[in-house]
């Protein structure tokens, strides 16, 4: 067993000059891999309630060629509630350590433990990973295991919800330090957290909420406004479920191949990336758009054939472009939900291999229907993730009712749901914009997102930023916070423009040494693999010179922009 972690020495009263013998104590202590087997974390140690925490494995693995030799570790938090789920978590403790952590989010509805021996999201592929570098690296499920066919189930449970909202953060973070202070005889001198997505918004609320726990943070496509993101989702779902307005896969690239020839070159070159998407967002119009020559709209806005678009299916698409805007706000402040980028967003199309990952989370192959067909990457056929997503979070965070049916369920008109949407909406959405807490402690955040993301808006991401700056000052903001948006990259994958980004050096260097993120650069890893582009700071973009390899950063400046998003 441990000895008492320094916090319990404190509440309990000794002197200073106890607390440091402790302190000193633990530092000199260092615990071998596997003799970690069975150790418990007090409850007490862990800042919100538990019943404590206990490795449940420790395995010395060797090196591998690529990953360096660890400890991995298994660990449980045990929750208050009997019937809730454990939190499980899983932390990779190099041998080589360069005293520093690195806590990786989850995504979707979490209910699986990161790959703690894996990379950020969008991480650089000519780089060691975090393990790689000397980083003692954790995650968890945030509380639960994920049901395939139900995701959501677990929000029955309050305790389990809570946990997936962002308790299970402070749980896991808390619990690692003391496990990373038991293996290595000290506590990490700094620790960073990255995340995508859901893991997005995790890196945000910690934060929001638990300013001094982490040094830097790298937050990429986050879902911070969690409760709103859904209620969008049920208005495109719902448009998508009317008869004959629901795009094929053939269509959905005729789609993107008009974007292209009316927006490409918007950039200064035609290199099948939209980056200035601003532009293309006031220009392009699917009803009035050409495809090699001939209208993308079908003969009379009749259903057609493959390459073209009804006027039902242009329908459901500007709904996709449009926000959606509530009667009153939500609890959490909240007034409505961005559109997204629909003109230039890889919605899914033919093809196989990465390909049908991005199908699978954009609009699948099957429309939304109740009772909803499986979604997710997990199923060949399926409804659109969003759908899913929605179907998920109706039945079981709102209603808590399996059957009820999600496309009944009207987002901009509640009724007499609103008050529970309205208390998810605040356990959820992490929209805080006085982060000066963080700031003051020297604290550094890095925010990125693909302006092709088809299932988080890069428009919220844009706007949060832009209501930091206005809370905060521009001045004050610079002085922590950097916002980048990525053309022609998706949700955590793309086909056009799959990026690939050092942000966790950039973050150190920042943190650790005060040097500024300048000249970014992201690289391509599967359009054109090795080409790279600048990393824009928002809202200005990459644009050709007008000479030069188009397929290196160096042949574009960031351009300030002329228009905003919507």
């Amino acid at each position: 067993m441990p000895s008492i972690p320094p916090l319990a020495l404190a509440r309990v009263g000794l002197p200073l000059a106890s607390l440091c013998l402790a302190l000193a104590s633990e530092t000199a202590a260092a615990a071998g891999c596997t003799e970690l087997i069975g150790t418990g974390i007090p409850a007490e140690a862990i800042a919100l309630p538990t019943r404590g925490a206990q490795v449940t494995a420790a395995v010395a693995r060797p090196a591998d060629g690529t990953t360096p030799a660890y400890c991995d570790l298994s660990a449980e938090i045990r929750p208050v509630d009997p019937a809730a789920p454990a939190i499980r978590m899983r932390l990779a403790l190099p041998e080589r350590w360069n005293r520093k952590a690195l806590m990786l989010g989850g995504g979707g509805y979490n209910g699986s433990v990161p790959n703690v021996a894996g990379n950020v999201p969008a991480g650089p592929l000519d780089r060691p990973t975090p393990l790689g570098r000397g980083y003692a690296v954790f995650g968890s499920d945030s509380g639960h295991v994920a049901d395939p066919l139900h995701p959501g189930a677990f929000a029955w449970n309050e305790e389990a919800l809570a946990n997936y909202a962002h308790d299970a953060l402070k749980k896991t973070r808390d619990t690692a330090i003391e496990l990373i202070r038991l293996r290595y005889g000290a506590a990490p001198e700094r620790s960073y957290f990255a995340g995508g997505s859901t893991g997005g918004r995790e890196a945000l609320a910690v934060v929001q909420q638990w300013p001094t726990d982490f040094q830097g943070a790298i937050a990429l496509y986050p879902a911070y406004n969690a409760a709103a993101l859904n209620l969008q989702f049920g208005r495109i779902s719902r448009t998508l479920a009317a008869p004959g307005a629901f795009p094929s896969l053939e269509q959905r690239a005729a789609l993107l191949e008009a974007a292209l020839q009316a927006c490409d070159q918007l950039d200064g070159v035609r290199d099948r990336v939209i980056s200035h998407q601003a532009a293309c967002n006031a220009r392009f119009d699917p009803a009035r758009a050409r495809l090699d020559g001939r209208p993308l709209r079908c003969r009379g806005g009749a259903a057609g054939g493959e390459r073209c678009l009804s006027d039902a299916q242009i329908t459901a698409l500007r709904v996709i472009d449009t926000p959606i805007r509530f009667a009153r706000p939500l609890a959490s402040g909240e007034r409505g939900y961005p559109g997204f980028n629909a003109w230039g967003t890889d919605f899914g199309r033919p093809g196989g291999g990465l390909q049908q990952v991005v199908n699978r989370l954009g609009l699948n192959t099957l429309p939304p229907v109740y009772p909803m067909p499986p979604h997710g990457t997990g199923f060949e056929e399926g409804a659109p993730y969003h759908a899913g997503f929605w179907d998920e979070w109706i039945r079981h965070f709102v209603t808590r009712n399996p059957a009820f049916d999600s496309l009944t369920f009207d987002p901009q008109r509640p009724g007499p749901w609103q008050a529970r949407i309205d208390q998810l909406s605040l356990r959820q959405d992490v929209n805080r914009t006085d982060l000066s807490a963080f700031a003051r402690a020297g604290g550094k955040l890095l925010i990125a997102h693909g302006t092709a993301d088809q299932l988080v808006s890069s428009r919220a991401s844009a706007e949060y930023y832009r209501r930091i700056r206005r809370d905060m000052g521009p001045g004050k903001t610079r002085q922590f916070l950097r916002y980048y948006e990525i053309p022609g990259y998706g949700h955590a994958a793309s086909t056009q423009f799959n990026a690939a980004w050092d942000s966790l050096s950039a973050l150190e260097a920042w943190v650790e040494h005060g040097r500024a993120p300048r000249r970014q650069t992201v690289t391509d890893t599967v359009g054109v693999p090795g080409r790279t582009r600048p990393l824009c700071e928002y809202p200005s973009w990459p644009r050709y010179v007008g000479k030069g390899d188009v397929n290196r950063a160096e042949s574009f400046v960031c351009s300030p922009a002329r228009g905003a998003h919507r």
